[in-house]
């Protein structure tokens, strides 16, 4: 069976160039999630690498399938600046990456993931919704019987809006960030108006 992660790597580079920066991060009984750093411009991107390794598991199933369920790795995007130390979001994402071991989440569009605390020092956003894969970075088909593996965006929230959210919906509120033009990039952005 092929290694997955060199794949991932390659995937990466073509859609984003060459990191600037990796760090990595090990939790205990677990293998090591590495969280790499691209610029664009005046966007800086976050991309875990290691999440895939391993298919994630039904919580509910009696015996983890080591080839076959779904895969992903997790991608945020942040404008540059503005005052924000967003290189803190290392640790806070390579958690997020691990969670699929250390708690044998499915990791899914639409879920909610919270690190309980400031993404980085300061940050009004202590979750992340996760979008649809496939627009930023292409799925990375791999040999069957092994499912692709998508590569996730990560949309910071306020706690108000995961409170809203809790309630009425992931859909609900992306078209609410939609409707007020709500730049989903700005480290410091204040919640999108709920009422």
């Amino acid at each position: 069976m092929a290694d997955v992660l060199p794949l991932v790597e390659a995937r990466y580079r073509t859609a984003l160039g060459e990191p600037d920066a990796r760090a990595a991060v090990t939790f205990l009984g677990t293998d090591r999630i590495e969280v790499l750093r691209f610029h664009e411009g005046d966007i800086v991107r976050y991309a875990t690498l290691g999440m895939s390794a391993h298919p994630m598991t039904d919580p509910t199933a009696m015996v983890a399938d080591p080839v076959a369920g779904p895969r992903a790795e997790l991608v945020l995007s942040v404008r540059a600046g503005a005052g924000a130390d967003t290189d803190k979001v290392l640790r806070p994402l390579a958690v997020l990456g691990a969670s699929p071991q250390v708690e044998g989440l499915v990791v899914a569009p639409g879920a909610s993931l919270d690190v309980g605390e400031p993404l980085w020092p300061g940050a009004p956003f202590t979750s992340v919704l996760v979008a649809e894969p496939g627009g930023l970075v292409e799925d990375l088909a791999l040999d069957a019987p092994m499912d692709p593996v998508h590569f996730l965006p990560l949309l910071p929230m306020t706690p108000n809006e995961a409170a809203w959210k809790r309630v009425h919906g992931a859909q609900a509120l992306q078209e609410r960030w939609l409707t007020n033009g709500t730049d989903l990039r700005d480290p410091s952005r204040r919640s999108v108006p709920l009422d």
